[in-house]
């Protein structure tokens, strides 16, 4: 058998991979959409991103929620200020809601202390993000963002295998390395055949606070080469805003007031 590339169209091997069913919902549940952000590495603002893109959804009058399939280095309650811990109707678990009624999932808000380390070996993650699919109620959700682990392994497969991805958003930051390493995922999702709405560059610039001038100090965008050459679309450039990270950190993302993803909600909207 040669090596597996998860591109089931151009493979004649009948192997497992090829049959491996979408998990369901259980009976509570509905989510019409499902929308992956994602990168090729850690550490590029993919849950920032996860988190404006659910809040403006939310104020578009969609229901939206989020899955935070970051396991291991979950933020996304810290950026909504959700410290309580998940409950049960004594069969399934009942998200937490945010101020404005984002439903959120994290393993965070399992633990009884948020600082605890998940040591777990690959599988066992995997298994503990179908369980936020399959054992949670989402309730009558228009769009579900789910907050991507970095890389292309255990984590990244299973969503994209198991969970009716419907598209995703790739994160990516200005810096040569980091738009090789982009690469990668955008090259994944081809070969999942998961679409891809389109690129966001995090971390493009710093305003100047004296004269306004766009300072980048990472170097020149890179993000319009890798949308260029893969055919995708740049759906925004996030500065590094203080502002911004002032909110993540008190816990009141909702309260953002910037356009900076307002190009990329709309082309999640018009797309779905």
């Amino acid at each position: 058998m040669s090596e597996c590339t998860h591109d089931c169209s151009t493979c004649s091997e009948k192997c497992s991979s090829r049959e491996i069913p979408k998990e369901k919902l259980n009976e509570l549940s509905s989510v019409k959409h499902v929308i992956g952000v994602v990168s090729g590495k850690g550490g590029v603002g993919k849950s920032i991103v996860t988190s404006m893109l659910a809040v403006l959804m939310q104020r578009k009058g969609y229901k939206t929620a989020v899955l935070d399939a970051d396991i291991t280095g979950p933020s996304i309650p810290k950026n909504f200020g959700i410290k309580e811990r998940v409950v049960s109707n004594g069969e399934y678990l009942i998200p937490a809601s945010s101020k404005t009624g984002i439903d959120i999932m994290s393993i965070n808000l399992l633990l009884e202390d948020e600082t605890k380390p998940v040591v777990w070996r690959g599988p066992v993650i995997a298994g503990m993000v179908k369980q936020f699919w399959t054992e949670v109620v989402w309730n009558e959700v228009d769009y579900m963002f789910v907050d991507m682990p970095p890389g292309t392994g255990d984590v990244p497969l299973t969503v994209f295998q198991s969970l009716p991805i419907d598209g995703i958003v790739v994160v990516t930051t200005p810096q040569d390395l980091v738009s090789m390493i982009v690469e990668k995922a955008a090259n994944m999702a081809q070969l999942m055949n998961i679409p891809v709405i389109g690129l966001v560059e995090n971390m493009s610039y710093v305003v100047c606070p004296d004269c306004g001038k766009a300072i980048h100090i990472f170097g020149e965008n890179k993000s319009n080469q890798v949308a260029e050459k893969f055919g995708y679309e740049v759906l925004g450039k996030l500065p590094m805003d203080p502002k911004l990270t002032a909110l993540c950190d008190k816990g009141i993302i909702e309260l953002m007031e910037n356009d900076y993803l307002d190009k990329a909600a709309e082309a999640i909207e018009n797309k779905f």
